[in-house]
C-alpha cells in the first residue's frame, strides 16, 4: 500500500475499487465489454468522522459498496473512489 497524499473530509472514505473479474469459474473469459463494475475494494484513507458519529472503518478494511455509489477519481494513474462512509454496505 503506498502513501497517498489525499486525505479525506468528515465521513469520507477513500477506496480502491478490486479489478473487475476476467474469468468465470468455471474457466470463460469474459470479454471487456461484459464485465462488471466491481462492488468491492480495500480503504485506502479515511476522514475524522463527525462530532456525533466516529469512523468505523480503518485504513487497509475490505469492503463492499453499492453498485453507482461514489464519486470516480484518478490520481497517480490510479483509480479511486470517494463516499461517505453511510454509502459502504460492510466490512468483509
Amino acid at each position: 500500500m503506498t502513501k497517498l497524499k489525499i486525505k479525506p473530509l468528515s465521513d469520507r472514505v477513500l477506496i480502491k475499487p478490486s479489478p473487475a473479474e476476467t474469468k468465470t469459474d468455471s474457466g470463460i473469459i469474459i470479454p471487456d465489454t461484459a464485465q462488471e463494475k466491481p462492488q468491492k475494494g480495500e480503504v485506502f484513507a479515511v476522514g475524522n468522522g463527525t462530532k456525533d458519529s466516529p469512523m468505523t472503518v480503518k485504513v487497509g478494511d475490505k469492503v463492499l459498496y453499492g453498485k453507482y455509489a461514489g464519486n470516480e477519481l484518478k490520481f497517480d494513474g490510479e483509480d479511486y473512489l470517494m463516499m461517505r462512509e453511510s454509502d459502504l454496505l460492510a466490512i468483509i
